[in-house]
């Protein structure tokens, strides 16, 4: 069984992110680390490590603590204004529910969002030199289209999907799991990163989380079982796509304007809505494009992917398509 580090680490930090002792009072420190993939299945898996009495998962999801925080304010203005970053202290208190549990953890996925973030691995490191990190990944080709919609739903993508992936080198880098994986692996080993994917997850979530359960050292059997349902898709049938130039892409990325627009009233967010965004049902997109363009880049990763972990992905249905 994992346990927590007693000791006292400087957390190497770039800029402001310098974190102070751990307080006295504070006897174990988190020790699980969902590190990604986004778009993968991450809250899933972490609703179903939740279910094993002995492991807490803290709240906020994705708390992004080893994130650097002027990459954080850049990749998540939301998160970077709930300021967890600003003290040890302060991401402490996330898991200060947790009572006797031997297994502290938490979720996020920018933790392997690289060349966006650097030095994460270090940090967790640095932090609780026992620690153990899960990667979970899912068809890279489904990832990155996932991955479009999410930006446009959540951070104003105005451009059409192959443009965007196209000129925003995220989208691919994201899905590039060996170059995700490679700091990881290399602080904490290959017994220290459990890695999965998302389409094992699906087809049999209690066999898989078994695994996961053991390499904890924990008894599956104490896992509640009610929990293991089919997990949720998390974007929605139709998304609301801001126009090109619209006004409320500059609104949504100036708080202080978002700020006097709430105050409006609701005629006022409905003409708004209607002046400036097009609602898109996402199963009208062609993305066979999209597939070619994504299935030769993908694959060369996924290669490196292969080497690094040893195993093949033939589960990856989208991915091997029509492969020769």
């Amino acid at each position: 069984m994992i346990s927590g580090s007693y000791r006292t680490h400087r957390i190497p930090t770039v800029g402001q992110h310098v974190a102070p002792p751990p307080r006295e009072d504070v006897a174990v420190r988190p020790n699980l680390f969902i590190i990604g993939a986004m778009k993968s299945g991450t809250t899933y898996l972490r609703k179903l490590l939740a279910a094993h009495p002995a492991i807490f998962m803290c709240e906020p999801d994705e708390p992004s603590y080893f994130v650097e925080p002027r990459e954080l304010r850049k990749l998540w203005p939301d998160m970077w204004r709930r300021r967890i970053w600003q003290s040890e202290k302060r991401y402490l208190a996330l898991f200060g529910q947790a009572s006797s549990v031997p297994i502290l953890g938490e979720a996020s996925t920018a933790y392997t969002k690289a060349p966006m973030v650097s030095g994460v691995a270090a940090r967790i490191q640095a932090f609780n030199p026992g620690a153990r990190c899960i990667y979970i990944m899912r068809d890279p080709v489904e990832r990155t289209i996932s991955h479009y919609w999410h930006m446009v739903r959540y951070e104003t993508e105005y451009r059409e999907m192959a443009t965007a992936i196209q000129c925003d080198p995220q989208f691919l880098a994201v899905s590039h799991y060996a170059a995700q994986l490679a700091p990881f692996l290399e602080r904490f080993g290959h017994n220290g990163v459990y890695t999965l994917t998302f389409e094992a997850l699906v087809a049999d979530g209690w066999a898989t989380m078994c695994g996961i359960y053991a390499w904890l050292g924990l008894d599956p059997n104490a896992a509640d079982r009610v929990t293991f349902e089919v997990p949720e898709h998390v974007t929605p049938a139709i998304v609301s796509q801001p126009k090109a130039g619209g006004i409320v892409r500059r609104v949504r990325q100036w708080p202080a304007a978002e700020r006097v627009v709430a105050r409006l009233p609701p005629s006022f967010h409905r003409a708004l809505h209607r002046l400036t965004t097009n609602e898109v049902r996402r199963v009208d997109v062609d993305t066979t494009t999209v597939k070619r363009l994504l299935r030769p880049v993908h694959r060369r990763q996924t290669e490196e992917l292969t080497k690094l972990l040893g195993r093949e992905f033939p589960e990856w249905v989208t991915l091997n398509e029509s492969r020769p």
